[in-house]
C-alpha cells in the first residue's frame, strides 16, 4: 500500500490489545514502531513487537508532555492514540501537531467540537439529524428543574465530556435530580476533570445502533455499515454485533446517508463513529466518538476493511484508501468482551497461569493476553475480544457459543458465565433486545446495584 514513499515511524500511545492491534497494521505498511509504555506495563509481552518502547512514566497514560517527548525523543512522525486515554483530547491531538507530527484521527477541532456532547447535539441537529429531546447546551443544576419538567420523567443526566457510563445518571422522580446531578458531576469531574453535563430525555426500551464512518478531512467520506450495540452495563458495551439486523432497509439506508451528509459538510477526517438511539421507527443522535472503537472488529469481519490500517493511510496520504462502491458487506459477525471481572461485574486482576482461545471457522481474537500476564488492576478490565463471523446472524452466534466455551483463562476471573447466558437467552436469539436487556438478566438485587453504579 502506498506512504508517499517516505519511512514513518509511529509512537503508539496506548497500552494492552489496542496497542497490539496498531502494532499489526504498522507492520502491514511497513511503518516503524515506538511503543509508550508505563512502570505498570514494562513486562508486557506485545512491546516485544515493536521496533523500539519508550517508558513515559509511572502509570499515567494521560501525560500528553510524556507522550510529546517520547515522539520528538524517539523521531516519530506519526502518533497513533488508540482508543480511551487520549484518544479523545483535543488538547493532545493539538500539541501532536504543533510539535510537527501527524495525529492519526480527527483535527483537534472536530474531537472538542464532537466531544462537548451539548455541542455535538446542537451541531449535528443543524445539519438535519434528530437528537434526544433535552438540553441544548450545558446547564447548571438551576436550570434543571425547569427544562425536567417541561420534558417530562425520565431524563437522564450526562457529562458533556468523557464516555464509557461515567457521569451518566437515570432519573425517574423529581426526588432523585438532585443526587443523581450531584453523583454524575463528581464522577464527571474525577474521570474527565470537568463537571460540565446537560439533560436528555431517557428513551426507554432502545436499541443503540452505530454508524462507522471514515472521512478524509476534504469533504469525502465512506461508511461501513451499522453496529447493534444494545447489551451494555451501566453504558458500558458487552457484546457488538454487526450489521444491525431487523430493521427496515430503507431505515438504515436513510441513516447511512443522513451519517455521510453531516459528516462530510463538516469535512471530517479519519475514523468516527455517530451512536444512535432507536426506539418506535425512530433515530436519534446520541454521541459521536472521533476515535478508533473497540467493536471495531465487527465492521472489519463484514466489510474485509481494515480500519487501522485506513486510519493511517488517511493520516499519511490525506485520502480514502478506498471508495464506497468498493465495499462489500457479506454475513454477520458478533464481538464479546473478556473483561477480568465476575459476573457480578467485580474487577479480578492477578496473574494469568494459563490460557487457552478458541478457534476454527469464523473465530478471530485480538488480545495482548500470554501465560504469566500479570492482570493490572490500575488500567480498564478488557482482556480480550472474541469475534465470530457467519453468513447469516445465527451462525455467528453459534459459533460464538461455541467460541466461549472453548476460551479458558487461569489465575483470574473471567466474565464468560454472563456472556454465555445472554447468548442462549431467547430475547437475544430472536434479537429483541434494548439497552435494559442486561438488567433484565439479572436477579434484582444485582440489576439495582447495577443501576445505581455500585459495580466496577
Amino acid at each position: 500500500m502506498p506512504t508517499n514513499n517516505k519511512k514513518h515511524r509511529l509512537l503508539i500511545a496506548n497500552r494492552g490489545e489496542v496497542a497490539l492491534r496498531i502494532l499489526r497494521a504498522c507492520h502491514q505498511l511497513d511503518i516503524e514502531t515506538v511503543a509508550a509504555y508505563t512502570l505498570v506495563d514494562k513486562d508486557a509481552h506485545y512491546l516485544d513487537f515493536a521496533d523500539r518502547k519508550f517508558c513515559v512514566g509511572e502509570r499515567d497514560y494521560l501525560d500528553i508532555s510524556a507522550m510529546i517527548s517520547a515522539a520528538k525523543i524517539t523521531g516519530c512522525n506519526l502518533v497513533h492514540p488508540g482508543y480511551g486515554f487520549l484518544s479523545e483530547s483535543g488538547e493532545f491531538a493539538r500539541a501532536v501537531a504543533e510539535a510537527g507530527i501527524e495525529f492519526v484521527g480527527p483535527t483537534a477541532e472536530h474531537i472538542e467540537l464532537m466531544g462537548d456532547k451539548a455541542i455535538a447535539r446542537k451541531t449535528v441537529s443543524a445539519l438535519g439529524i434528530k437528537v434526544v429531546e433535552g438540553s441544548e447546551t450545558e446547564i447548571d443544576a438551576s436550570g434543571v428543574t425547569k427544562l425536567v419538567e417541561a420534558i417530562g420523567l425520565p431524563v437522564c443526566i450526562k457529562a458533556s465530556f468523557g464516555g464509557g457510563g461515567k457521569g451518566m445518571r437515570v432519573v425517574t422522580n423529581m426526588h432523585q435530580l438532585g443526587e443523581a446531578i450531584s453523583e454524575a458531576q463528581q464522577e464527571a469531574q474525577a474521570s474527565f476533570g470537568n463537571s460540565a453535563f446537560y439533560v436528555e430525555k431517557y428513551i426507554a426500551g432502545a436499541r443503540h445502533i452505530e454508524v462507522q464512518i471514515l472521512g478524509d478531512g476534504q469533504g469525502n467520506v465512506v461508511h461501513l455499515g451499522t453496529r447493534e450495540c444494545s447489551i451494555q452495563r451501566r453504558y458500558q458495551k458487552l457484546i457488538e454485533e454487526a450489521p444491525a439486523a431487523g430493521i427496515e432497509t430503507s431505515k438504515l439506508e436513510a441513516l447511512l446517508k443522513q451519517s455521510l451528509a453531516a459528516m462530510a459538510e463538516l469535512k471530517y477526517r479519519s475514523a468516527g463513529t455517530l451512536e444512535y438511539l432507536y426506539c418506535d421507527g425512530e433515530f436519534y443522535f446520541i454521541e459521536m466518538n472521533t476515535r478508533l472503537q473497540v467493536e471495531h472488529p465487527v465492521t472489519e469481519a463484514i466489510t474485509g476493511q481494515d480500519i487501522v490500517t485506513a486510519q493511517l493511510l488517511i493520516a499519511i496520504n490525506r485520502q480514502l484508501p478506498f471508495q464506497q462502491f468498493e465495499v462489500n458487506f457479506s454475513g454477520s459477525a458478533i464481538e464479546c468482551r473478556i473483561n477480568a471481572e465476575t459476573d457480578d461485574f467485580m474487577p479480578s486482576p492477578g496473574l494469568v497461569c494459563n490460557h487457552i482461545f478458541p478457534g476454527g471457522p469464523g473465530i478471530r481474537v485480538d488480545s495482548h493476553l500470554v501465560a504469566g500476564y500479570l492482570v493490572p488492576h490500575q488500567y480498564d478490565s478488557l482482556i480480550a475480544k472474541v469475534i465470530a463471523t457467519g453468513g447469516t446472524r445465527e451462525l455467528a452466534r453459534k459459533r460464538m457459543c461455541q467460541a466461549l466455551d472453548e476460551t479458558l483463562i487461569e489465575g483470574i476471573s473471567i466474565n464468560t458465565g454472563l456472556l454465555k447466558r445472554i447468548l442462549h437467552d431467547a430475547a437475544f436469539v430472536n434479537n429483541e433486545v434494548t439497552t435494559e436487556f442486561v438488567e433484565a438478566l439479572l436477579p434484582s438485587d444485582k440489576a439495582e446495584k447495577l443501576k445505581s453504579g455500585d459495580v466496577s
